[in-house]
């Protein structure tokens, strides 16, 4: 294993602790010196990785998430349907995104992990008070997807193309 892939390691291995991991520990569990492990968490930190050290070892304030942009189009009435399946699996819709041929890239944040946010979501849209970003291309639209692994958002991801939500590249419509 080489440097790079050890700290994504050690970062993986803090971020999903539930307590914190002392530099003895992380030493031992990657089987070099404590030394090297206080040089790659200063490597991490340049990184703008938030680990803090406390008088019980390293914690990350961010837990460390797998991510991945989905392609997808659907109607407006099945908006709650994708956005429930994602949360459902274990995912977070972080952004929509579209890619309008004229206006280039028009995001907005979502921040929905739970069925409540999503219910909160689709009855603004329903009220009325806008219209999905979706629509001005014809359904087609784009997700950034948070999970705990990439196995989630593979589970994620094959439920999407089984309810017919993924989209496919060559459609895309801008």
């Amino acid at each position: 294993m080489n440097g790079e892939e050890r700290r994504k390691e050690i970062l993986k291995f803090i971020g999903q602790s539930p307590k914190p991991v002392s530099g003895t520990e992380l030493a031992k569990q990657f089987d070099v010196s404590r030394q090297v492990i206080v040089q790659d968490v200063a490597l991490l930190r340049a990184q703008n990785q938030d680990i803090l050290s406390t008088h019980r070892g390293y914690v990350l304030q961010t837990p460390v998430f797998a991510s991945r942009v989905i392609y997808v189009c659907h109607t407006d009435k099945e908006i709650q349907e994708e956005l429930n399946l994602i949360v459902d699996c274990g995912g977070k819709v972080a952004d929509v995104f579209i890619n309008h041929k004229i206006y280039g890239c028009l995001s907005a944040e979502l921040g929905l992990d739970s069925r409540k946010k999503i219910g909160d979501f689709v009855a603004k849209i329903e009220s009325g008070q806008s219209s999905p970003l979706k629509n001005i291309t014809s359904g087609y639209h784009y997700h950034t997807i948070l999970a705990d692994s990439e196995g989630t958002l593979d589970d994620i991801e094959a439920e999407l193309a089984r309810r017919g939500f993924l989209a496919q590249v060559d459609s895309k419509i801008s």
